[in-house]
């Protein structure tokens, strides 16, 4: 039978000593047997010896791996305690706490000083991280009731009928809603009451429709910079590529169109679609533009 375990070999131990013990208390046996029968027993017992010395021996070996692997644990431990860059380094932390527990038993001597040590950078990392977010918590709370309290404000803002000063009272209200700061993400709902009071204001305004559609998607970029999430950017980018696609195909088509049609300029069905590629075309330039304006932001 293979013995692995330590507490297998305790076992085995006890064992052999009852054996010696009964041994040398079962008395005398005849002379003639008397030099084989001792040298067979201490034999057996120096080969027990010798399995288990060879066992306890890879035990050290293993055990000290063990060791240099969890001091290492501690080095980076302690090297990312300080860390300020808390999205990027949580999984790493996290991840070396499981590396930790799947390391094996370390030399006794050492076991609960590296763990004291390991274990103190781990608590110190995340403390910090929960204070800062605490504290980044409290100040999204409070941008919450500052936007809360301006929309109730806004009830009572009326143009007063000239473009200009009414565009630059609007633009006035985007940058004091901005100063505000972000608000926490389960009351992001308020962002979309603003932008549709912003909605209504530029409606009223008659602004092209090309310079209140810029002014909105402006004003949305910088929430979704705001946002600190670079996946939102990123689709958004791809839903203007996207849709540059559809409009570039769409003129391609009715352009296409009008090529393989007899009918004169001045058909009533021609000059629909010439309206109609006009449009696309205007369209097509609105999109382009947002594209280069989310472009500049990211390269910001």
């Amino acid at each position: 039978m293979e013995v692995t375990a330590h507490s297998q070999w305790q076992g085995y131990i006890e064992k052999v000593e009852k054996l010696r013990n009964d041994f040398f208390s079962a008395g005398k046996v005849p002379s003639e047997v008397n030099e084989d029968t001792w040298a067979e027993f201490k034999t057996a017992v120096r080969n027990f010896n010798s399995h288990k010395n060879a066992f306890y021996k890879d035990i050290k070996k293993e055990q000290s791996d063990n060791l240099n692997k969890k001091l290492a644990l501690v080095e980076k431990a302690k090297a990312m305690s300080t860390s300020e860059d808390f999205a990027a380094t949580t999984p790493l932390m996290k991840q070396i706490q499981e590396e930790w527990k799947q390391i094996g038993h370390v030399p006794r001597k050492y076991s609960d000083k590296i763990w004291k040590e390991f274990k103190e950078a781990c608590n110190h990392y995340f403390d910090r991280m929960k204070a800062t977010r605490n504290e980044a918590n409290s100040e999204e709370i409070e941008a919450f009731d500052k936007k809360k309290a301006y929309l109730d404000s806004m009830k009572d803002f009326e143009l007063v009928g000239d473009h200009k000063t009414d565009l630059e009272a609007i633009k006035a209200h985007i940058e004091q809603w901005k100063s505000f700061g972000k608000v926490p993400f389960s009351r992001r709902h308020i962002e979309g009451k603003f932008n549709k009071i912003l909605d209504a204001l530029f409606e009223k305004l008659s602004l092209s429709k090309k310079e209140g559609d810029m002014m909105r998607f402006s004003n949305k970029l910088e929430q979704l910079a705001g946002s600190d999430d670079s996946r939102k950017l990123e689709g958004e980018k791809i839903f203007i590529i996207r849709k540059i696609d559809e409009i570039q195909s769409e003129i391609f088509q009715l352009e296409n169109n009008i090529q393989f049609t007899n009918a004169k300029k001045d058909n009533p069905l021609v000059k629909e679609v010439l309206k109609n590629i006009e449009k696309h075309k205007d369209e097509l330039e609105t999109w382009k533009d947002k594209l280069k304006q989310l472009r500049n932001l990211s390269q910001e």
